[in-house]
């Protein structure tokens, strides 16, 4: 089962959309919004299942469905928390500034607990207001999760994911460091994220949920060219299991609440940074990981942080080409 929000109000109007994100359909009146039937998954989810196969079936009044017209799937959240599963990723942003990455990071997750009052339209643009903020894309995977209760176990954890989709956690690298060295996390450098069109259920997506984990690749683009095809599963150190029961660790989590995976990132082949898609490898997720790349490499970054005119585009495809959360497509405008 696919689910999307279009433009209405502040929470958006729930659709349910086809498998091939042509068509849409609405729910029950009784299930407005995404959070009202999250609030009420068991039953909730049974009705929207036979709304889905109805679709498929051509058996139930439904219109075309517009990217352009679907909000954040939540355009609003309990609760956003984002991991940094990739330790690949952590490890080299230590590399480039000369640090060593502590034996922990591998066997006790980070995470950071972000804003979650507003997540950007799929394809609103990115406002850009300053230079020395350095604007920086993030491609990730994220999970929308049901009630899950204090001290869960991994296995816990994984049974109350309810919906897989991608994200696009802006962040303004500039201002990173000054917040880090006060001790008390992000809050100024991380900005409104952009969430997919649609989010999945684990059961929609087959063998690619498996363990925890999105299997495929993970297509960025910046300005039309290849910047990343970023394997999701492969190099992830912690899987969504344990990433959702880190979080409950000392706190009950309710239904509504969104936990991503930090930037996916991969090693090359030969188990080194990875490669630029340019190189034959794998490209990245983030501009901040290239910039890492050069700097270890030859001393000094060479790609530029995002500006006016950059277009950013995320996207996973099936094995027949067809979008499978529909695409983040994002323009950089100056702020006005």
């Amino acid at each position: 089962m696919k689910l999307a929000s279009l433009k209405s109000g502040r929470d958006g109007r729930l659709v349910v959309v086809s498998d091939d994100l042509a068509w849409c359909a609405a729910p029950p009146p009784m299930y407005p919004t995404l959070q009202s039937v999250l609030d009420d998954w068991h039953h909730a989810a049974l009705v929207l299942e036979g709304v889905a196969l109805s679709l498929a079936h051509d058996a139930v009044p439904h219109a075309r469905f517009h990217e352009r017209a679907a909000a954040a799937p939540l355009p609003r959240a309990f609760q956003w928390a984002d991991g940094s599963a990739y330790v690949n990723h952590v490890e080299l942003v230590r590399r480039a500034r000369g640090a060593e990455l502590p034996e922990s990071f591998w066997q006790d997750p980070l995470m950071y607990q972000g804003g979650s009052d507003q997540f950007l339209c799929p394809r609103e643009p990115i406002a850009f207001h300053d230079p020395v903020w350095g604007l920086d894309l993030e491609a990730e995977v994220v999970v929308v999760t049901g009630d899950v209760r204090q001290g869960a176990s991994r296995e816990e954890a994984l049974e109350a994911v309810r919906l897989v989709g991608l994200v696009n956690d802006i962040s303004l690298r500039g201002l990173i460091p000054d917040e880090l060295a006060k001790g008390f996390g992000f809050v100024q450098s991380k900005p409104a994220s952009a969430l997919s069109p649609v989010l999945v259920t684990p059961a929609a997506l087959g063998e690619r949920w498996q363990d925890g984990k999105l299997i495929g690749t993970l297509n960025v683009d910046l300005n039309g060219q290849p910047f990343g095809r970023v394997e999701t599963h492969i190099d992830m150190t912690f899987d969504f299991g344990t990433l959702i029961a880190h979080l409950a660790k000392t706190r009950a989590i309710g239904a509504g609440s969104i936990i991503g995976s930090g930037t996916v990132s991969n090693r090359d082949a030969d188990g080194g940074p990875g490669k630029p898609c340019a190189y034959g490898g794998h490209g990245y997720a983030c501009i901040a990981e290239q910039r890492m790349i050069e700097t270890i490499l030859s001393g000094s970054p060479a790609t530029p942080w995002l500006s006016p005119g950059d277009v950013v585009r995320i996207e996973m495809l099936d094995e027949q080409h067809r979008s499978i959360f529909g695409a983040i497509e994002q323009a950089v405008v100056a702020a006005g």
